[in-house]
């Protein structure tokens, strides 16, 4: 029974190490490239962007959830990308969902990735 116990909570947390890159890959790379600009801006420029603003993790997280979950102009700090893509249309995800986003996004650096 100790063995099971065992197995159930590393595979819990693999599984939960993994969650926001699983989260990100199936919805945020449909219009976020990682190194280029597609439809919308690279995460390299995102997340370059509002780390230089919000470089506590707990302040990036907390505004990169909340500005997704409602985008609004006015409160966003890349007007030259509204400018070329327009407005990031809401995309009605519940907020856990992109705070699991927001810490991967902040957690991974992706001018390293191929």
């Amino acid at each position: 029974m100790k063995i099971l116990t065992i197995l159930i909570l590393l595979v819990y947390n693999l599984f939960a190490s993994n969650v926001g890159e699983m989260l990100f890959n199936g919805n945020c790379l449909a219009c976020h490239n990682i190194k280029t600009e597609v439809s919308a801006p690279s995460m390299v420029e995102i997340r370059d962007v509002y780390l230089d603003i919000f470089p506590r993790k707990e302040d990036f997280v907390n505004f990169m959830t909340n500005w997704v979950y409602e985008p609004e102009e006015d409160t966003a700090f890349m007007p030259n990308a509204i400018d070329k893509y327009g407005l990031m249309p809401n995309l009605h995800y519940d907020q856990q969902m992109l705070e699991d986003i927001s810490i991967y996004i902040f957690e991974t650096d992706f001018s390293k990735i191929d």
